[in-house]
């Protein structure tokens, strides 16, 4: 005979065996020949919390390569970075792009 304790904890332990993490996406940003290094660098240092050292070098593997991968956020993350890159790009006159894709 099981008691009432141990039947809610094993349907905790079904559900968390249940649960998958959820996807993961890239943020990736484009090359153009408009939007200045600066503003790339920045735009990596504030939106994705990187370092001078790690957005420099993002930076320029975005201008060497033609894009370079951000992060990896859950769908509605990625797609919030997205929409804030761009709507900062665009009010600071820059058409700098970027996109999400799954991982």
């Amino acid at each position: 005979m099981t008691t009432m304790a141990t039947k809610q904890e094993n349907i905790l332990l079904l559900e968390r065996d249940k649960t998958k993490p959820p996807k993961l996406y890239k943020v990736i940003l484009l090359n153009d020949d408009f939007t200045t290094m600066e503003f790339v660098v920045e735009v990596l240092e504030v939106f994705f919390s990187m370092s001078a050292e790690q957005a420099m070098q993002v930076m320029l593997k975005v201008h060497n390569e033609g894009y370079a991968v951000c992060g990896l956020y859950p769908m509605d993350i990625a797609e919030t970075k997205v929409s804030q890159v761009v709507g900062y790009a665009t009010q600071h006159g820059h058409p700098l792009r970027c996109r999400m894709e799954e991982n």
